[in-house]
């Protein structure tokens, strides 16, 4: 029987098994099918705090392991594909077919964002494509770039690329966009950014090693070769909460609907990406850990 259940291995996930602990309890957490997260496919960050040189997503999320390691955390290479939250105690089950029984679970499961699904964009992970722009937006300085999509999360990171790239190109497919009118404004008057209508891309065109451009098809048909040294995917994220459907109040999108970091749940707390489709970035999911950490100690606390 544990005292914490984490199910997740991000800044989330990692930073609260850290604090739940140093507190005392008896923790595991299932890593689930990345360790690391997102981080993992995030070449290089400049913004968490305490780092003063650049450190890679691996290098960040490979440190936070060890530190839980170090503070008495279980890992578990697994993937959990069934809940029973209906019920107490909680009861996990992974793909291993083991069963994990839990006084407290924490759910730091994430959300992924929604690629093209095109070879070359694989290949040029982290080498000019990246689907966050505040993570990567710094190292395309005068440089030339373009964001796919037409929602609010492609207008916003046209927009703040303005900051450091000397063009943006916004991609859409179709001949208006789906972001609000007042962001939809603010592109348009950016001088810095243009808009390609009607347009889908077919392939990421590289060196062998880098970005170098993208070739678009347009709704007539014909195909346009564009210049370039980084892409950013804007379609969406996806949050993974597929297998607590029925067990916990979820949002229209999917994530986890919480007051802080409670579910609709008592003892069941969620925490990072997976119930934020707004801030996505790591310090805000680690502190929402820290957050979740502190709730399941009071709740166990009143056991």
């Amino acid at each position: 029987m544990l005292d914490v259940l984490v199910i997740g291995g991000g800044p989330a996930g990692y930073t609260s098994a850290i604090y739940a602990a140093r507190a005392g309890y008896k923790v595991k957490l299932i890593t689930g099918n990345q360790d690391g997260g997102q981080l993992t496919i995030t070449s290089m960050i400049e913004n968490y705090p305490g780092f003063a040189n650049p450190i890679s997503g691996i290098q960040l999320m490979s440190q936070m392991r060890e530190q839980s390691e170090h503070v008495g955390v279980e890992i578990i290479y697994d993937i959990i594909v069934s809940t029973n939250f209906l019920n107490y105690p909680f009861n996990c089950i992974g793909e291993s077919g083991t069963v994990y029984e839990s006084k407290s679970v924490i759910v730091a499961t994430g959300a992924n964002a929604k690629w093209l699904g095109l070879d070359s964009e694989k290949k040029y992970m982290n080498h000019g494509v990246s689907a966050c722009a505040t993570c990567d937006g710094f190292f395309f300085k005068n440089k030339i770039v373009a964001v796919i999509g037409g929602g609010n999360t492609a207008v916003e990171e046209a927009i703040y690329l303005t900051n450091f790239a000397s063009k943006v190109f916004l991609i859409h497919r179709r001949d208006k966009l789906r972001a609000e009118k007042f962001m939809q404004q603010r592109l348009f008057n950016s001088p810095k950014i243009e808009v390609l209508w009607n347009s889908i891309v077919t392939e990421i065109l590289g060196d062998g090693s880098k970005v170098n451009g993208l070739m678009l098809k347009k709704d007539e048909g014909q195909c346009k070769k564009l210049s370039l040294d980084g892409v950013f995917v804007a379609i969406g994220h996806a949050p993974a909460t597929k297998i607590f459907e029925n067990q916990l109040k979820l949002d229209e999108q999917g994530y986890i609907i919480v007051d802080g970091t409670k579910t609709s749940v008592d003892g069941i707390f969620a925490a990072g990406d997976v119930c934020d489709s707004i801030y996505r970035q790591a310090i805000v999911s680690a502190g929402q850990g820290c957050k979740a950490a502190i709730d399941a100690d009071k709740f166990l606390s009143r056991l």
